[in-house]
């Protein structure tokens, strides 16, 4: 096991999905955007429109600094949380999808060259040379996420390959289809409100012009969008619904995509067919903030849905591995824990933390505790999910309570089996009864 990474407040898991959601606003952006401006330009060229070349280039332009800039940044420090706040669990994705990954960046480097290309080139090639490069950016982008929805799919429902140990077993897996197309919907309504932002900077009938065939184009993907998400909700497995029916953030985290989502649909619908001058930059911005939230709040399920696990029926969420993988000659670890106890796995610890003493007790229960709970809970009183004041609505009056919660953790469908030998769990349970009893 490797070191563990404690955020206070936010929790090792929030971190992940934060940047996580900021970058699927640049990565769907990057994904839709060419196929509606090459649209656009085909249009300026077939009518001889040469204003609608000023979007373009605007557009273009956005999508270079926000998608190639901040999206490759937001996408660097998702490997780097990832890989510090769980790196089991990506040493696992990694070991069964390097190439699927490797695949995608050939495909993330034909997107780079080319959207250069096609913005530099702008006015400068003809205009069927420009519109098959537009085109070769914009197929690069979308293979780009099917490769990455079918690792991302895989963490929810592995399908065969719990047994088999498959490559496309786990890729082509029960959700992969069904999120690839919503996904793909999606992403013309994402794209959609920041074109809407670049068009109400135009002049005269162009804008509203343009504003009506962005607005076309986003109000199809979120109709679709919400066919095929029922798909994707109808498929998830029966461990997936009854969180969702049964734990209140979650149904809090889908009411808000649900608002979201009607908002920007409704703002679709006005701009594309009945009100395009209702289009202003105040507007676009602030829907483009409220897409932030609904994405955010969309991801927090999606991941949520996956709990216990990191990988689901795989990897538990503090990275133990939960059942045997025989394909792959891996064991399961979670009694291995239970008899050889979680401190002689933690290579990281000094030797005057190896073995519990009265005077190390306290703070080898912390690390303990960290290692079975930081990935989900605020160590700190507030936060996502605060450990002490989850602990205190129980009333524990001493840390034997707190040991018999430990040891009955497997008895709660969303939460891991505690991980360590009796003695380790005792000295947990007494670190967390010093911080529920903290004031």
């Amino acid at each position: 096991m490797y070191p563990i990474w404690e955020v206070p407040i936010l929790s090792s898991a929030l971190v992940i999905g934060l940047i996580a959601s900021f970058h699927v606003l640049a990565s769907h952006l990057a994904v839709a955007a060419m196929w509606v401006t090459v649209l656009i330009e085909k249009i300026g060229l077939e009518k001889n429109r040469p204003e609608y070349f000023n979007f373009i280039k605007r557009f273009t332009l956005l999508l270079l600094i926000f998608s190639f800039i901040f999206g490759s940044l937001s996408g660097i420090g998702i490997w780097y949380s990832a890989t510090v706040s769980s790196p089991r669990g990506i040493s696992g994705l990694i070991h069964n999808y390097v190439w699927g990954w490797a695949t995608e960046w050939v495909f993330f480097l034909i997107e780079i060259a080319t959207i250069y290309a096609y913005y530099y080139t702008l006015g400068k090639v003809d205009g069927r040379t420009h519109v098959r490069i537009g085109y070769l950016y914009a197929l690069a982008a979308w293979i780009s996420m099917i490769i990455i929805t079918g690792i991302l799919a895989f963490q929810l429902t592995p399908g065969k390959w719990l047994e088999t140990g498959d490559f496309f077993d786990g890729f082509f897996n029960p959700t992969y289809f069904p999120q690839l197309f919503t996904r793909t919907a999606v992403m013309f309504g994402v794209a959609g409100i920041y074109g809407l932002l670049i068009a109400s900077t135009l002049k005269g009938e162009t804008r509203f012009e343009i504003t009506k065939i962005i607005s076309r184009f986003a109000f199809a993907g979120m109709i679709f969008g919400l066919i095929f998400g029922y798909w994707y909700y109808k498929k998830l497995p029966d461990h997936a619904h009854q969180l969702l029916n049964s734990l209140p953030y979650m149904q809090t985290l889908a009411k808000v995509v649900l608002v979201a989502y009607a908002i920007l649909t409704l703002y679709f619908l006005l701009t594309a067919f009945i009100l395009p001058r209702l289009n202003n930059s105040v507007l676009s911005f602030i829907l483009i903030v409220l897409t932030f939230v609904g994405v955010l709040s969309a991801e927090g399920i999606r991941e949520g849905l996956r709990r216990p696990y990191i990988i689901f029926g795989y990897m538990y969420g503090h990275q133990a591995i939960a059942q045997d993988l025989l394909a792959k000659n891996i064991k399961a670890e979670v009694e291995v824990f239970e008899k050889e106890g979680l401190l002689s796995r933690l290579g990281y610890l000094p030797d005057s933390l190896r073995k519990i003493t009265p005077e190390n007790r306290l703070e080898v229960g912390r690390i303990v505790a960290l290692h079975n709970c930081a990935n989900c809970h605020a160590f700190t009183e507030g936060g996502i999910r605060p450990l002490p004041k989850i602990l205190r609505k129980l009333s524990p009056s001493t840390p034997e309570d707190i040991d018999a919660l430990l040891s009955a953790l497997s008895a709660f469908p969303y939460i891991p089996p505690f991980i360590g030998n009796e003695e380790e769990r005792k000295a947990a349970a007494e670190y967390l009864f010093t911080i529920v009893n903290k004031k």
